[in-house]
C-alpha cells in the first residue's frame, strides 16, 4: 500500500510553513506526553536529556537515523499541552519548528509546523517529516513501523510540486 503525503505549504512574510497534521483518538495531555517525555519520544524520534525549559538547550538523539546522532535543540517556547517551539542549527542549516495541539470531542490534532526560510530542499524535508510523524502514530497505536525507503524518494515529487505551486501563487 502506497503512502499518501499529508503536508501542506503556506507562504509567510518571511518564508514558508510546511504543516503536517496527524489526529489521535486520545486526550491532548496524552499526546503532549508523547512529544515531550524522553521515554516516550524515544519510541518514535529519540530520547533527550537536559533541563527542558524555555530558553534552554537539550540534547536529542535521532535513533532512526544512520549512526543515531545526538544534536542540540533549543526550547524556544513551551505552553503545555498546546504548543512546543524548538530550533536547532547545524551543518545542514537552521531548523525552526512548532508542535501545535488542539482537542475536540475526544480527538487531538497535532500539527508539526516547520518554518522554512527556503523551499529548496522540501523534496527531502517533507518525506522525512512524514516518516517521523508516522513513527509517532505507530508508537502510539502499536502498528508496525514503516521503512524510510517507502517515503523517499516516492514522496519527493509531491513536495517538489507543492513548492512549485506555492511559488507560482505568489506571482
Amino acid at each position: 500500500m502506497s503512502l499518501v503525503p499529508t503536508g501542506q505549504l503556506f507562504r509567510t512574510a518571511v518564508g514558508s510553513d510546511l504543516v503536517l497534521p496527524r489526529t489521535f483518538r486520545a486526550p491532548i495531555t496524552d499526546v503532549w506526553a508523547s512529544v515531550t517525555e524522553p521515554e516516550r519520544t524515544a519510541r518514535w524520534f529519540g530520547p533527550w536529556e537536559g533541563d527542558a525549559a524555555p530558553g534552554r538547550t537539550i540534547k536529542v538523539q535521532m535513533v532512526f537515523e544512520e549512526q543515531s546522532p545526538w544534536f542540540e535543540l533549543r526550547i524556544d517556547a513551551c505552553e503545555p499541552p498546546r504548543r512546543l517551539a524548538v530550533s536547532s542549527s547545524d551543518e545542514a542549516g537552521a531548523w525552526r519548528m512548532e508542535l501545535l495541539l488542539s482537542e475536540q470531542q475526544g480527538l487531538t490534532e497535532l500539527r508539526l509546523v516547520n518554518h522554512l526560510d527556503t523551499v529548496d530542499k522540501i523534496g527531502e524535508v517533507g518525506p522525512g517529516w512524514e516518516y517521523y510523524m508516522d513513527l509517532l502514530v505507530a508508537a502510539r497505536d502499536g502498528s508496525p513501523q514503516r521503512d524510510f525507503d517507502e517515503y523517499y524518494p516516492a514522496m519527493k515529487p509531491y513536495y517538489d510540486e507543492l513548492a512549485a505551486r506555492t511559488d507560482l501563487s505568489d506571482r
